[in-house]
């Protein structure tokens, strides 16, 4: 002790000690991973020890875009400090506007397992609210194998379904050119996920980097190599009634106009033979979606093929992705957001293809 300076009494000693930090600090790391980029920037200016939550927050957010709800994790990779993230609401597959989140964590310290998927015969990720479930329509039957006359297996479930008859996957590729419609197993089978009929469940089956351009913004990387044919993932997003959409795209078209926005709102249109379309989905991925989000045009047609798969049971089909051809690893996926140009004033294509037409797809929608 200093010459002239006076002990602490004991009692004042023992209270600064017990002295516990505001309850917001005691519950950060619970409370700041559902805010917003913007909430948390708001937060972390308050203090310095809120200040580091929110660094470690924002840097787990860049680690894994798909928090926690796929196998592999998805990074954003060449951040700035401007953006070293982008912000969305996950979901695996596609949902209704009244299933999407209102919020999500994103950035905890939580583990893998007890955000992500249950490794079980059913595969359901935890029910956040109004969050979607995947691989629950089936409830817990597990799939099982028959046996023919010579004794092996012949069935990957006990359904029906063309694909596990013979205990194959369902998608013997005949062509990627030829690949258009497909079936799989869905709500009306009794198989569960792990059903080989039922791959593009399955999530996001490749390991993926998101990468920032300075002129494309965010484009969507192979992290592996992957072989003509493979399923890549599913587009997700928010379904839409085709008056929601058009009043959605109107908003977005003016918000891109600034410069500093880009929509992902995808319009599909199925075709009777006759050439006709029979069905229209919207699949809105602007504010709830997956990382397909991110897949940029490209005008010679891309490395990717579309192909909507119908799960049995099911009103829908889903929209998935498949390699046209073998991608490189650090290759950037692509596919053709379609061929119609009709405004006047569309967006610009950086796709660098030597057909590049300069502008994006548009049509009146």
């Amino acid at each position: 002790m200093l010459p002239g300076q006076q002990q602490e009494p004991p009692a004042a000693a023992a209270n600064k000690s017990n002295r516990k930090d505001p309850p917001l600090i005691q519950c950060a790391d619970l409370i700041l991973p559902w805010l917003t980029p913007r909430e948390l920037a708001n937060i972390s200016s308050t203090c310095e020890t809120l200040s580091q939550i929110s660094k470690s927050i924002t840097l787990r957010r860049t680690l894994d875009a798909s928090r926690f709800l796929e196998d592999h994790p998805i990074p954003f990779l060449n951040p700035n400090n401007q953006h070293p993230y982008a912000y969305f609401l996950y979901t695996p597959s596609q949902l209704l506007p009244s299933q999407s989140p209102l919020r999500q964590p994103w950035g905890s310290q939580l583990d893998r397992d007890s955000l992500g998927r249950h490794r079980g015969s059913s595969a359901c990720k935890l029910n956040e609210p109004g969050e979607v479930l995947r691989g629950c329509d089936s409830g817990p039957a597990t799939p099982h194998r028959g046996t023919g006359d010579s004794g092996k297996g012949v069935g990957g479930c006990d359904c029906d379904c063309e694909g596990c008859e013979e205990g194959g996957t369902g998608w013997e590729f005949l062509g990627v050119e030829e690949m258009g419609i497909m079936t799989e197993c869905g709500p009306g089978c009794g198989c569960g996920l792990e059903c080989s009929n039922r791959l593009s469940q399955r999530g996001v089956s490749v390991k993926l980097n998101i990468v920032r351009d300075g002129k494309k913004g965010w484009g969507l990387f192979a992290d592996q190599m992957i072989c003509q044919g493979q399923f890549i993932c599913e587009y997700a997003g928010e379904l839409l009634t085709s008056e929601e959409a058009r009043k959605q795209q109107q908003i977005y078209d003016e918000l891109a106009s600034g410069g500093q926005f880009s929509s992902a709102l995808l319009v599909v249109r199925e075709h009777l033979p006759s050439g006709k379309a029979c069905l229209r989905i919207n699949i809105d991925a602007t504010k709830t979606g997956n990382v397909a989000r991110f897949i940029n045009h490209s005008c010679d047609g891309g490395n990717l093929a579309t192909v909507l798969v119908r799960h049995t049971g099911s009103l829908l089909p889903h929209l998935c992705f498949f390699a046209s051809r073998n991608i490189k690893e650090g290759e950037e996926l692509t596919f053709s957001y379609g061929d119609i140009r009709v405004r006047s004033k569309g967006l610009q294509c950086f796709c660098g293809s030597s057909c590049c037409f300069g502008t994006l797809p548009s049509e009146n929608t």
